[in-house]
């Protein structure tokens, strides 16, 4: 694939992602959550969504594909532990959430923008 052809296959899966985020947050907007933080980045990795709800925070991993399932089997072992890795740098940084009840979402997004949230997608590792 030439490098343009590459370099707009990667913006269009960009934004694709971005407007995934943006659609999940409302969701759980909807539910009640408040956004904490959006692509937050620490040293050992990125986290999506971060919310709270009273004494719960939320990190949620978005994935996009064609389908549900195709969304979750791109979501690995080795990016789930960094992802823990990611939530224990957030919550050390963050004095007040170390009494929270921590919990980790994904949250599926198909090619039609269906979302689906799968609560405690993986437990704490």
């Amino acid at each position: 694939m030439p490098p343009s052809a590459r370099h707009h296959r990667g913006q269009r899966s960009h934004h694709a992602g971005v407007a995934a985020e943006e659609a999940v947050l409302r969701q759980y907007e909807l539910l009640g959550f408040a956004l904490l933080d959006k692509r937050w980045r620490g040293g050992a990795g990125e986290i999506d969504l971060i919310l709270r709800k009273a004494t719960q925070v939320v990190f949620v991993e978005v994935k996009t594909s064609r389908t549900h399932a195709e969304a979750a089997s791109h979501l690995s072992a080795h990016q789930q532990a960094r992802i823990y890795r990611a939530a224990e740098a957030y919550v050390a940084q963050s004095g007040d959430l170390q009494t929270c009840d921590l919990r980790f979402d994904a949250a599926l997004v198909d090619g039609q923008g269906q979302i689906e949230i799968l609560e405690n997608a993986f437990g704490l590792g």
